[in-house]
């Protein structure tokens, strides 16, 4: 159903309203939603430059009952971004100003829409860093990395973006300007009603401004790459020297498929074999902490581990970062079918790994797997020939399967991603009833009109026909 979304022109100017053809399109997905074919073209693209702007919006959209779905980079995975129901796509990448930096407290405010390499390429003159960042920090933004709790290769060591946030100014479903958290390293006020919009994927409000904390950058930073004859050996040595207190600031695991993609894709000439890469970040004794590493791979039979040097670091981590643009260009006739993103107690990544690469096998299906190995995140891409029903079919259970197990195992259908339209279905197997119940009444506070990006994260909002509320009597 479409929306008169011509109030736009009463409460922003002109300039700052599209409903043109092109931007409409560019508004209708994201990176997953796209691949997966999520969400529909909004009715207008309303592009805020303020605060008051997004007051504005929202609250004139509040009162008519229209759809408001937040936008920036596009760059997430499971249709987080883009409608489900038209309406007004809420672009905040004009908001992206760096407004201050505080280096005597460790800390940046910044607007939504800052990529995040603006953020490190601001602050490190005063010889800090932030240091969540995910891989993808030039192409996403701070806004989009908060409210999906992002996190990425250094996670092992520093934690989520949401672990750095200290302070949001959101604004709500009906036009209210909150702010939440403060600008002090704890607090015990109340309800913490920051961390509860941090991951809410703009369904209880909307970021105009962030508090970041910072660090000061390491003095040492080194990183390296072992090799193993198995998968196995590979993921039981990731276990081993996280739970053995490995100070790493990042641990990657890329299997043999993978790594043949990555040589595939960049010509290089990796071995085709399972790979941990790993960084080590450290202000003194570096050298005796990749030592401690080097006995830990070595007694999981590494083949190899060498560490590379400086002027190296970029060649090094290459594989790793382009990897999932290494896969989509495999083959041309295999297409990804979803984005995998479980994450599972570290005492479990050798067992989920195995168990996804047993069912490829057993489906005779490609099954890259690669991730966050240190906090358990594995990322695994299912390739189909989607002209094939019978490999999809296989390839959805497959996914499926592995999804379910994870949850089994205590872990999460998402540790990165979100939930968003792709995973809807897992949200009461993972939270159980009570626990989704409890998200839904969270979310009528915030917004009693279920204006805020609708469609998003609860199962119910999966069936067709129209647009299904979250209604106090549903």
């Amino acid at each position: 159903m479409s929306y008169d979304c011509s109030f736009l022109t009463d409460v922003l100017d002109e300039e700052q309203v599209s409903v043109g053809e092109s931007d409409l399109d560019s508004h209708a997905a994201d990176w997953g939603g796209q691949e997966a074919g999520l969400g529909v073209r909004p009715d207008a693209v309303a592009y805020p430059e303020s605060t008051d702007d997004v007051a504005a919006v929202l609250s004139a959209a509040d009162e008519r009952g229209v759809p408001v779905t937040p936008y920036a980079a596009g760059t997430s995975m499971e249709g987080n971004a883009v409608p489900a129901f038209e309406g007004i796509s809420l672009d905040v990448t004009r908001m992206n100003e760096v407004l201050a930096v505080r280096p005597d407290d460790f800390q940046i405010d910044v607007q939504p829409g800052v990529m995040g390499s603006k953020v490190d390429e601001t602050v490190e003159r005063h010889g800090l860093f932030f240091p969540p960042m995910p891989s993808s920090a030039n192409i996403s933004t701070i806004g989009g990395m908060i409210v999906n709790d992002a996190s990425g290769q250094k996670t092992v060591k520093y934690g989520e973006v949401g672990d750095w946030v200290l302070e949001l100014e959101v604004v709500t479903a009906e036009g209210e300007v909150l702010t939440c958290g403060s600008k002090a390293v704890k607090t015990s006020a109340g309800y913490n009603l920051k961390d509860l919009l941090v991951g809410s994927e703009g369904t209880l409000g909307v970021v105009t401004r962030a508090t970041l904390e910072l660090e000061g950058l390491p003095e040492q930073i080194r990183g390296g790459r072992a090799v193993f004859p198995s998968l196995e050996d590979a993921a039981e040595a990731v276990y081993d020297a996280v739970s053995s207190g490995v100070d790493v600031a990042k641990i990657e695991l890329v299997d043999e498929v993978a790594g043949m993609m990555a040589n595939d894709y960049l010509g290089l000439d990796l071995p085709d074999s399972a790979m941990i890469f790993v960084e080590f970040h450290r202000n003194h004794g570096i050298d005796e902490e990749i030592e401690f590493f080097r006995t830990i791979v070595e007694s999981h039979d590494a083949v190899s581990f060498e560490m590379a040097g400086e002027e190296e670091m970029d060649a090094l981590w290459q594989a790793r970062t382009e990897l999932a643009f290494a896969i989509q260009s495999y083959d041309p006739d295999l297409k990804p079918l979803h984005p995998g993103d479980i994450t599972v107690p570290i005492s479990k990544l050798p067992e989920i790994i195995g168990y996804a690469k047993d069912l490829a096998d057993e489906r005779d299906l490609v099954v890259p797997c690669f991730g966050h190995a240190g906090d358990g995140n594995v990322h695994y891409s299912v390739l189909v020939d989607p002209d094939d029903e019978a490999m999809v079919e296989a390839g959805e259970e497959l996914y499926d399967k592995v999804v379910r197990r994870a949850i089994e195992m205590g872990g999460t259908a998402t540790g990165e991603h979100g939930i968003g339209m792709g995973k809807r279905q897992y949200l009461e197997l993972e939270h159980g009833e009570a626990g989704v119940e409890m998200m839904r009444r969270v979310k009528r506070a915030f917004d009693p009109n279920d204006i805020l990006n609708p469609g998003k994260m609860f199962p119910e909002t999966m069936e067709e026909g129209g647009r299904v509320r979250l209604d106090a009597d549903d």
